[in-house]
């Protein structure tokens, strides 16, 4: 096994299957740093011929509850989207079969990561949710991918409502595989890592091409688009920079519809 930390990533290699561990403790919040080593990490496993898996997974207490709320202020979110979306973009693109394992907190950013993984395992009582229309703004990956997941009025819902929703829910509308309790998901996760494991790496990486041939050029385009309105349209509204800064002083928004 091989093992490299970074202040915000952790990743274990053993054999064909490597573990991405998100450790920005408390609630794994996505953050510069954070975007930056996984972006390196993924480069890494990438290049690995003998990789054939890649597994995220955060702690007991959180898969991660989102991108940095303080990232989402005018000044700093090109940045910050742009840089999210290159880890989206590169899971997405990844030749490698990705995995989610999902306890606790998996919110925001945290959520659209793991929808986007090619297979999601969650813990049963974990929290789901996509609240940032909350904060007068909207989760750009999730406006693409969700309603291809759970369907367009499911999708519809879940970012314009902002509500959160059980991994079993997850499972239910398909935005998971399979659910657990806390204590028994690793054994869930470890039997689809034994299987995989048993399988030719070249034949995963063509399958997964061709099972996301139709999907990816719309994805791709659909992402652009989500992303050019975030910043050219939503960001500079007074609502957006007011839902971000209430958030912030831990106070109720006063909207303007601005």
């Amino acid at each position: 096994m091989t093992i490299a930390a970074t202040s915000r990533v952790e990743t274990r290699v053993a054999s064909s299957i490597a573990r991405v561990k998100l450790i920005n403790s408390p609630l794994n919040v996505i953050d510069l740093h954070m975007t930056r080593e996984i972006q390196h990490a993924l480069i890494d496993l990438e290049a690995r011929r003998e990789v054939s898996v890649v597994l995220f997974e955060g702690d007991a207490g959180a898969f991660s509850a989102g991108v940095d709320i303080k990232a989402h202020l005018p000044e700093q979110i090109h940045e910050m989207l742009t840089g999210f979306h290159a880890v989206i973009r590169a899971i997405v693109s990844s030749r490698k079969v990705t995995i989610a394992a999902v306890r606790g907190i998996c919110l925001g950013g945290g959520a659209e990561l793991a929808a986007v993984c090619d297979m999601v395992y969650t813990a049963r009582d974990a929290t789901w949710g996509f609240p940032e229309i909350k904060l007068a703004c909207y989760p750009p990956v999730a406006t693409v991918a969700l309603p291809a997941l759970v369907g367009q009025k499911r999708a519809a819902e879940l970012i314009l409502t902002g509500r959160q929703f059980s991994g079993d829910e997850a499972v239910a509308i398909g935005l998971a595989n399979r659910s657990a309790q806390t204590e028994e998901l690793d054994v869930l996760v470890q039997e689809t890592l034994d299987q995989l494991h048993q399988l030719s790496p070249t034949a995963l990486a063509h399958a997964k091409k061709a099972l996301y041939a139709w999907d990816a050029v719309h994805f791709d385009k659909g992402l652009a688009r989500a992303e050019k309105i975030y910043l050219e349209e939503l960001i500079s509204t007074a609502d957006a920079r007011e839902g971000i800064i209430a958030f912030l002083d831990k106070r109720t928004p006063k909207w303007t519809g601005q």
